[in-house]
């Protein structure tokens, strides 16, 4: 009987908590497992019964670097620190903890509930000191083991990376040959789908574009299985965009090995547990990079220039970079405008009903309080037709030239596409003819698996027509150059390019796609007093190209009156009235700023939008109002009551121009009667 087991230890449960790091471990170290098993029998030797043994197995297959993942570990600490354990069998100690932060807190908790620890070495009691301090020895051995292990295992891998002998699943369109060196696919439909993907993203610029040309043309990609049953052999199903990206972004592809372009971080969850995330490493820090490695589907140049498409295409990125692709909308500039004022990229704005009016904005220094208004916005065909117009003129000279290299890329194209189909009939015809074999080589007696494999040959040449109607539907919708004729017909569009890029079928984006292949950026300054544009183009091959276009009037500018007829009508102001100066304008063949002929109401809103003086045209006898008022001693408006009851007679040119007035030796008697005689008429002193 052991001296450090107790009756009330006894009296409590006995834990075996058993665990192996991986799951390979526990298929293949079948003895390890055996060995932590047979910790019960040494609990029943010890004195505790068979029901009062609990063993803890469901952290097989589990790390013990940390308490992430493990049930049963929590579940031992927990009943550990409820008093509930008498004691706690395990292995050796790094089967209960990796971590000495685990191993300690488990420790401590043991001697403040008397709780031993027993292993294949002996019985502890963490309480004492001298089994404590060994216990603290165990633990640390096991996370320094822990670190020699990793650290001699990651040691070699890199070793053998810096090689470039670390095989690793490959991307589909690689394989290992023989003698383990990475070489591209032997099947023809893999490279030639591989091949497909990166030739439309260099013609479309977008992995989503890509995505719906394969989708467009019911075209399939392959994946190949690694592990399980399925090791190694393809499975073909429609591409996704998450793929494109993936191999767009592979460096394998481009004949490079790389090593450590993804590697784990630890963080602490909202949970308080230590969690291990997988993220990708700048290319900089990547730890391993041998070039030219082996062949590759296209040039490191070319990868570098893709990374930096697929960064311009992000719409979360800085509003500083000029977006990449082109898309959808009548802007032709869209993402290659730069502000001359503040420097960032202008970007498109698409006002009215259905989007219907483009209009280009930089509006960056306002949204983050710079500056109270934006620094300039202007419609988009204004900008657009001068420069379809620069390129038209410097692409004159090189028509035939786009016109062969044209042609030749549309051939191209559907050579390859064809191909693809081509390659996948042939594909199932050889399972269709493979199917047919194994049903002729079956003997007939054996029912069973002769139904069978009919099934199977009757599946396989459905499969195979419906293949063929597909292929023919596509034949017959996708258009392609073949025939002279057709080739003639591309020649004389090409040639006439101008018709070419005017004509209603040829879709924005496609003008767009032609800009930006001449075009790097072009700064847009605008001259708000000379109502123009400055542009600077700045050409793919570094030549530059200055313009100046001229920004059309506002519609209350285009109604608004010239200089020039202004001043006529000040200058007939002078001597003519307002009717007689519309009837000189009408003679003379001037019309209005809308087209029409000129009315005295015409004239007289001109004189007081321009401030044009009345003509002085008073005669020497004749009286203003005022005066009148003054002679008799009454007020301004005694003097109009008179003129509106022809009391006196007055003389007025036009509406609203003052009263002149003529008085005779009669009419100044009359009016002095009047006011002598009038009980409401007061002297005005």
């Amino acid at each position: 009987m052991n001296p450090k087991i107790s009756e009330q230890q006894q009296s409590k449960p006995a834990y075996i908590y058993v665990r192996q790091s991986t799951l390979a471990q526990v298929r293949h170290h079948q003895e390890s497992t055996e060995r932590q098993y047979a910790l019960r029998k040494k609990a029943l030797e010890l004195g505790w019964s068979e029901t009062s043994i609990r063993i803890l197995d469901r952290d097989l297959g589990v790390s013990g670097a940390h308490t992430t993942g493990r049930a049963d570990f929590k579940t031992l600490v927990a009943d550990v620190s409820m008093g509930q354990v008498g004691a706690v069998f395990a292995l050796e100690a790094s089967r209960l903890a990796r971590s000495n932060v685990d191993w300690h807190r488990l420790l401590e908790l043991c001697a403040l509930t008397r709780t031993l620890v027993i292993d294949e070495d002996g019985s502890y009691d963490p309480a004492d000191f001298n089994d404590g301090l060994l216990l603290g020895l165990k633990g640390t051995m096991a996370q320094a083991e822990l670190h020699f292990l990793r650290a001699r295992l990651l040691g070699g891998k890199l070793n053998k990376a810096q090689k470039g002998e670390l095989r690793f699943p490959l991307p589909v369109g690689f394989c290992h040959d023989e003698d383990g060196h990475i070489v591209p696919d032997p099947d023809e439909e893999v490279r030639g789908a591989v091949s497909l993907v990166f030739r439309l993203f260099r013609e479309t610029g977008s992995a989503f574009a890509v995505v719906q040309n394969f989708a467009r043309r019911a075209l399939r990609f392959p994946k190949r299985a690694y592990g399980g049953a399925w090791n190694g052999k393809l499975v073909w199903g429609r591409l996704t965009h998450t793929r494109v990206l993936c191999m767009l972004k592979n460096p394998s592809y481009a004949g490079v090995y790389v090593f450590g372009r993804y590697q784990y971080h630890q963080k602490i969850s909202t949970t308080g547990e230590i969690q291990k995330k997988m993220r990708a490493v700048p290319m900089p820090d990547w730890r391993v990079q041998l070039r030219q490695h082996h062949d590759g589907y296209l040039s490191w140049d070319e990868f570098l220039e893709n990374g930096k498409r697929l960064e311009k295409n992000r719409t979360n990125g800085e509003a500083t970079m000029l977006s990449g692709p082109a898309r959808e909308g009548l802007a032709l500039l869209q993402g290659l405008l730069l502000c001359g004022n503040c420097g960032h990229a202008i970007t498109a704005r698409y006002t009215g009903n259905g989007g219907i009016y483009p209009t280009y904005l930089c509006n960056r220094q306002r949204r983050e309080g710079l500056a109270t208004k934006d620094c300039m916005s202007f419609r988009c065909g204004l900008l657009d037709a001068a420069v379809s117009e620069e390129v038209l003129k410097v692409l004159r000279p090189a028509e035939l030239q786009l016109a062969l290299a044209a042609l030749q890329e549309l051939e191209t194209r559907d050579q390859g596409i064809l191909r693809q189909w081509q390659m996948r009939l042939e594909r199932a015809e050889y399972e269709a003819a493979l199917a047919e074999r194994r049903y002729q080589e079956v003997d007939p007696s054996n029912r069973l698996v002769a139904n069978t494999l009919e099934r199977r040959w009757n599946e396989t040449l459905l499969h195979l027509q419906d293949l063929k109607k597909q292929a023919a539907d596509f034949q017959r919708k996708e258009a392609r150059v073949f025939t002279p004729e057709q080739k003639a017909k591309v020649l004389a569009l090409a040639r006439d390019f101008p018709r070419l890029w005017h004509a209603p079928s040829t879709q924005a984006k496609d003008r767009k796609r032609m800009l930006r292949l001449l075009i790097k950026d072009i700064t847009v300054n605008k001259l708000i007093e000379q109502r123009q544009l400055s542009v600077h183009l700045r050409w793919q091959g570094g030549a530059c190209t200055d313009l100046f276009v001229q920004i059309p009037p506002s519609a209350a500018g285009r109604h608004r009156y010239r200089s020039p007829i202004v001043d006529r009508i000040r200058d007939l102001a002078c001597s003519l009235l307002d009717a007689q100066i519309a009837d000189r304008l009408n003679r003379e063949g001037c019309t209005s700023a809308k087209g029409k002929s000129y009315t005295a109401k015409m004239i007289r809103w001109i004189r007081w939008r321009y401030q044009i003086p009345l003509a002085r045209l008073k005669k020497p006898e004749e009286m203003t109002v005022q005066q009148v008022a003054k002679q008799f001693g009454v007020s301004d408006g005694v003097v109009y009551y008179w003129v509106e009851h022809n009391v006196i007679q007055a003389r007025r040119l036009n509406p609203g121009m003052p009263c002149w007035i003529t008085l005779t030796a009669a009419d100044e008697r009359k009016l002095r009667d009047w006011v002598r005689n009038s009980s409401r008429i007061h002297s005005v002193s």
